[in-house]
Formats: C-alpha cells, sequence, structure tokens
C-alpha cells in the first residue's frame, strides 16, 4: 500500500485525499489549522462558490493563465463530474447567475464537512495543528517533518494554496518547498482584487456602485485590457467584478504605467450621446449644468465628471460652449482614473505566480524533478476569473495529484 502524504487540507488537499485513499493509498493529512478547509469557509462570503456549471471549454476560456495545462485535466474531471460527486455524497446543490454553484444550503462549512467526510470513509487520516516544515528527497521515497517528527511516504502531494488570506493559513509553505527543491518558480501577484487609483474627487463617490458600464485599462494609448459590468469605487480607487476582472489580466503588468478608462453610457456611441446631451440642454438652458445632468448620471457623480471636463457644476447649460461639450462627452465616455497599485494579498481571492507549469506533468501533476513530488491548486502557476473556475482548478488538479499517486513508481 502506498504511503500518501498531504500536505494541506483545502480544496485540492481534500480532493487528492479523497481520490489517493479511494484507490488503495494510505493516505495522511497534514493541516496546520485546526480544521478542514480554513479558506473554504470564507469562498462565496462563506456560500462557497464551488465551482461553474459549464462544459470543459468554456471553463478553459475562463482561465487567466495555465489554460493549455489544464486541458487534459477539464475533460478529465470536469465540473460536472465534481457536482455530481458532491450530490452523490450528500451535499445537494444549487445553480445561480452566471451558472455559479453553491450548497443548497449556502453553508461553505456543509461543503468542508462533506469532502472531510468522504476522506475519512475511504481510510484518509487528518493531523491537524501540525505543520510540515521541510520536504526532504530519501532513498525509498520522501522525508516528511512535520510536528517535530520525521514520517516516510511513498509520495507528497503539496496543497498549500497561494498567499492571499494569509490569515487562513495560506502563508506560501508550497513556494517554499519547491524553491528549496529546486523549482523555478513565477513571480507572485495577488490577482482578482482591487485597484488603487489617484483622483481627487474619489472621497465624494465612495460607495457608490455603477452597473452596465465598460472599463477599458490604458498603457500609453494603447487599451491592454477591457471588462464590461458592475464596477464599485472605494476609499482606495476602483473594485467590483469588472475590476476583479481586469486585475487578472494586468497583473504581471507595471500597475503604476496604467491607467482606467471608464465608459459611462457604453450602450450609447458619441454621437447619440452628444444628440441626447444637447436634447438634455435644451430642455433646461436656463439650469446649472449640475442639474442638467440629473438624468444621466447618479448624484454623487456629477460634480466628478463636470471638474473633469473643466466645466464649472454651477455654468447655466445655455453658456455651455461647444468645446465644453465635447469635453464634457469625451469624459462621459472615458472618465479617466489613475492606477497606482493592486490592493495587497490579503484582500485578493486567488494569488498569481507560482510553480512553472513546463516543470509539471500536466496529466498527473507530478514534478517532473522529483519523482513522486506533486503540486496542486494555487502552488501552481495558474489562475482564473471568479465564478467558481478557481476551486474548479483546485479540484480538478487535486484529484488527479491523488490518482496518480497511488501509482508511483519504486
Amino acid at each position: 500500500m502506498k504511503r500518501i502524504a498531504i500536505v494541506g487540507a483545502g480544496a485540492s488537499g481534500l480532493m487528492a485525499a479523497y481520490a489517493a485513499a479511494s484507490h488503495g493509498g494510505a493516505v495522511t493529512v497534514y493541516e496546520k489549522n485546526e480544521k478542514a478547509g480554513k479558506k473554504l469557509y470564507i469562498t462565496g462570503k462563506g456560500r462557497c462558490n464551488v465551482t461553474n456549471d459549464c462544459s470543459p471549454e468554456t471553463f478553459l476560456e475562463n482561465v487567466v493563465r495555465g489554460a493549455k495545462f489544464l486541458t487534459g485535466a477539464a475533460y478529465a474531471f470536469p465540473p460536472s463530474k465534481l457536482m455530481r460527486f458532491l450530490e452523490e455524497n450528500g451535499l445537494p446543490l444549487k445553480v445561480e447567475r452566471g451558472n455559479r454553484v453553491f450548497p443548497l444550503s449556502e453553508k461553505a462549512s456543509d461543503v468542508t464537512k462533506c469532502l472531510e467526510r468522504c476522506c475519512r470513509e475511504v481510510g484518509a487520516r487528518f493531523r491537524f495543528n501540525t505543520q510540515v516544515t521541510a520536504l526532504e528527497p530519501s532513498a525509498s521515497g520522501w522525508n516528511v517533518f512535520a510536528g517535530g517528527e520525521k514520517d516516510a511516504a511513498d509520495a507528497v502531494i503539496v496543497c498549500t494554496g497561494g498567499i492571499s488570506y494569509p490569515a487562513t493559513g495560506s502563508t506560501g509553505d508550497g513556494y517554499r518547498f519547491a524553491e528549496k527543491l529546486g523549482l523555478a518558480l513565477t513571480p507572485l501577484r495577488p490577482s482578482l482584487c482591487g485597484i488603487v487609483c489617484d483622483a481627487d474627487w474619489l472621497g465624494a463617490v465612495q460607495g457608490l456602485t455603477l452597473k452596465n458600464v465598460r472599463v477599458t485599462a490604458y498603457e500609453g494609448e494603447r487599451a491592454v485590457a477591457s471588462a464590461f459590468g458592475e464596477m464599485l469605487f472605494t476609499h482606495f480607487g476602483v473594485s467590483g467584478p469588472t475590476v476583479l476582472t481586469l486585475s487578472a489580466q494586468l497583473n504581471r503588468r507595471e500597475i503604476g504605467r496604467l491607467r482606467l478608462s471608464v465608459d459611462l453610457k457604453p450602450a450609447l456611441d458619441g454621437q447619440t450621446l452628444d444628440k441626447r446631451l444637447l436634447r438634455e440642454i435644451e430642455d433646461a438652458k436656463n439650469k446649472q449644468m449640475h442639474t442638467v445632468l440629473a438624468s444621466l448620471l447618479p448624484k454623487s457623480l456629477i460634480v466628478p465628471v463636470l471638474e473633469s471636463s473643466s466645466v464649472p457644476p454651477q455654468l447655466p447649460a445655455h453658456s455651455l460652449t461647444k468645446p465644453q461639450r465635447l469635453a464634457l462627452l469625451k469624459t462621459l465616455k472615458g472618465l479617466t482614473l489613475q492606477c497606482r497599485a493592486l490592493r495587497p494579498y490579503e484582500e485578493a481571492v486567488v494569488t498569481s505566480g507560482g510553480v512553472e507549469l513546463k516543470q509539471i506533468d500536466p496529466k498527473t501533476m507530478e514534478c517532473k524533478l522529483h519523482r513522486g513530488l506533486y503540486f496542486c491548486g494555487e502552488t501552481l502557476d495558474v489562475d482564473a476569473y471568479t465564478g467558481g473556475f478557481n476551486l474548479q482548478i483546485a479540484f480538478m488538479t487535486g484529484y488527479l495529484a491523488g490518482c496518480a499517486a497511488v501509482s508511483v513508481k519504486d
């Protein structure tokens, strides 16, 4: 019976433990926290968006980095297989907007309980409050140094997560193991997070949510990324679904060189919007400009838009010049924010970067340099958009690693 050591009892670790134990492995899961799935408890705002009810093809379209690497895994363990596994093991699911999948109970804890129970039923053993401090190749496999002891294993699966939300125990242990064993890492970056911006007027719009806007990132005069949907103004800059998407696309660029352009009226082209603006001005030509824009913009955004256009808010509509009108039109189609930085890892949903994929077998997640060593989930240089795709990556890579580990040769 193969002895399989799994480091970390998060999503990938629990699935790896189940897969290995159900295929005959003697599995020990080492977890530094007092319980399994600590990060799972906070995903989906405590509801746990376990996956996305989509085809393998659609899943791969939502992978930002590593789609080619994950292609085999997406077909071997697609979202449908994960959903079937969870429901057959007593966790009813429901599908919401965007095909996001949640437990019917809306309790993330139920996901963890289901997975841990499945692992125990097939014989996996858990060692909580036990931190793995080092991994060392041995003549017969691997030495696992944990809790002041040295344990022997035929294979080790590293499922320690990234460095996002470090309070949950994701403190980069897997990256340190990889580097000490001579593996190369792609530099780490926060992903799916807010963007810190500079604008004098941000304080006036803090808490404002805009729906159906297009946010485009520019580097110089070149558009480098764009997203459509909902955006939130915050005390530091911007957040919300569109910005999280952009953060995933932009996090390997020099953020301080970028600017965001927010099209506040993406459904209207410039000419149509200009006609609308002229009509509003004509209908209220004796009113001040901040009143004229009341039908076009949220109240708190009116003055920032006017001031960004160099149009005095108290200017009578009939006094608006053509250059001022065109400047206002330009701002409505592209309110500008200078980027400064991404928000820190403590606020990032996932970590981008990690173990370089060329060092890993995509069919098994085994390290090519060290036989019997596997990396899963966020330890790898793979990441995806929001919507359950990152957890799906964790589950699918864990499953493949767990299955492969029990077949490791002596």
